[in-house]
């Protein structure tokens, strides 16, 4: 399966303050706030939910495509997701503003102040998915992740009047749609991934109740958190896989896109639904015990020895031939 992945591409710069936000705040003065906190060290990491995805299918092997908008200070991430078997030819580079960056400081309280620069991201609107479907031979599925709000409403619509099959994945939007927007952006949909929380917010914003939002898409596939994953598809039984036992529970940010870049790989290479869930819980696992969305290393052996000991020899089996 030609696979290719819509959504942010980003940088987040996090710093640590070693001392309190509170301290330097006067309660009469905050109307007129100026301030400056000397910061003990800076980690700069890759992220955005459409590259954290595509990192993780290139580590699998299944070759994803990468949609989405970046600015000129993209090429040494562009280097690192070639490297990591990501095809970034379609990735479109502004002449004019920056890859979208995350800024956040955390003090010793771990309270946080953050701004996000969206940056070349709001260009995404201006992607064409038939030009990347002409260029790599056709597509047979679209994720439209979180991403400049146009650009997914748009990428939604040409792969309903292509007749190409599409994933909805609003993750970090869906707090900004309305209604009317989700409505759109998941009817038809081949699969519609949420969490939890997330699914009570698309069943209260949509009016729609589950049942009539399941009878509009695919599949539903809602994450868990440490419970694993729930699979539905009106007509059949519900589908429910658990997460393997973790070594440490070092950062749980980019799990949920791990858990879609094993999902998605196992539906590239043919599995059936439980083993592409399996797949992704493992991947989701790896992440959760590694600091940073891209930082993990997948080692075939030693992927396989913990997929055998969470989901058994017969699952391991049908997976391992497909793990390069």
């Amino acid at each position: 399966m030609r696979i290719a992945v819509t959504g942010s591409i980003a940088t987040d710069h996090l710093m640590t303050f070693p001392g309190r936000f509170a301290d330097q705040l006067v309660a009469d003065q905050l109307h007129t706030v100026s301030l400056s906190f000397l910061v003990d060290n800076l980690d700069v990491r890759r992220g955005g939910v459409a590259a954290n995805i595509c990192f993780g299918m290139g580590q699998l092997g299944t070759a994803p495509i990468l949609v989405g908008a970046a600015g000129s200070d993209f090429d040494e991430y562009r280097a690192w997701l070639d490297r990591h078997g990501v095809d970034t030819a379609s990735v479109r580079i502004s002449e004019t503003l920056h890859t979208a960056r995350f800024v956040c400081t955390t003090d010793k309280d771990h309270n946080q102040i953050g701004s996000f620069y969206t940056g070349a991201m709001s260009e995404a609107r201006l992607i064409e998915l038939k030009t990347v479907a002409d260029r790599v031979g056709g597509l047979d599925l679209v994720l439209i992740g979180a991403d400049d709000p146009e650009a997914m409403l748009r990428h939604t619509e040409e792969c309903r009047s292509r007749e190409i099959p599409f994933a909805a994945d609003f993750s970090q939007q869906i707090a900004r749609m309305n209604g009317d927007e989700i409505r759109t952006l998941l009817d038809g949909a081949t699969y519609l991934f949420s969490n939890e929380y997330e699914k009570g917010l698309i069943e209260s914003k949509t009016g729609w109740s589950d049942e009539e939002i399941l009878g509009r898409v695919g599949h539903r596939v809602t994450t868990l958190g440490s419970r694993g994953v729930r699979i539905e598809r009106v007509g059949d039984e519900a589908i429910e896989v658990g997460c393997p036992e973790e070594d440490a529970k070092v950062d749980p940010t980019g799990v949920g896109d791990a858990f879609r870049a094993g999902f998605l790989s196992g539906l590239s290479w043919g599995v059936s639904l439980e083993r592409a869930a399996q797949i992704g819980c493992m991947l989701a696992t790896l992440v959760i015990e590694t600091l940073g969305t891209q930082e993990y290393t997948l080692r075939r052996a030693h992927f396989m020895d913990r997929f055998t000991k969470a989901y058994g020899f017969e699952a391991a089996a049908e997976v391992k031939e497909h793990l390069a």
